[in-house]
Order: C-alpha cells, then structure tokens, then sequence
C-alpha cells in the first residue's frame, strides 16, 4: 500500500469521523469552555486534514496556509479564554 493511498483510504476517513464527533460536541457542549475547546480541536483538525493534504498532492504551499491557520486558531482560543476569565471576575 502506497502512502497516497494509506492517507486517502485510512487517515482522511478517520480525520472526517473526528470532525463529526468534534461538531456534535461543539453544538451540544453544555458550557462556553466545551464549545471553546471544541473549537480548538476543530482548527487542529483542519490543520492535520491540511497536512495530509500536503502530502497527497505533494505541495508545500499547504503548509503555509497551515501556518497560518495554526497562528489563527492559537490566538483565537486565547482570546475566548481571555473573555471568559474577565466574564467570571465581572461576575464575583
């Protein structure tokens, strides 16, 4: 078995159940901090979609778009925890 073929039949399958189990969690997590972490998986998710990606058709400039997204993603989540704690300080 090749490597295209192992990347197009058993890891991208698997990466697209996680992405189902991640937005079922996401649309039913009971608190903002479970949307929050979903959310994060999410964007790790993508980026390890994006780096099978980048091995299938063998072009790096993926890899820059998953930089990117990484960069995105980190500061975004930081900012919701951000949010959250001067939310949780307002309310004591």
């Amino acid at each position: 078995m090749s490597v295209q073929n192992y990347l197009l039949y058993v890891v991208t399958p698997i990466i697209a159940l996680a992405f189902i189990i991640i937005i079922v969690r996401f649309l039913k997590g009971p608190r903002m901090y479970d949307r929050i972490v979903a959310m994060d998986l999410l964007i790790t998710s993508g980026l390890g979609l994006i780096g099978v990606f980048s091995i299938y058709f063998n072009d790096s400039v993926f890899l820059d778009v998953a930089t990117v997204m990484a960069v995105i993603g980190f500061l975004s989540t930081i900012a919701f925890a951000y949010y959250l704690d001067k939310e949780d300080i307002k309310r004591k």
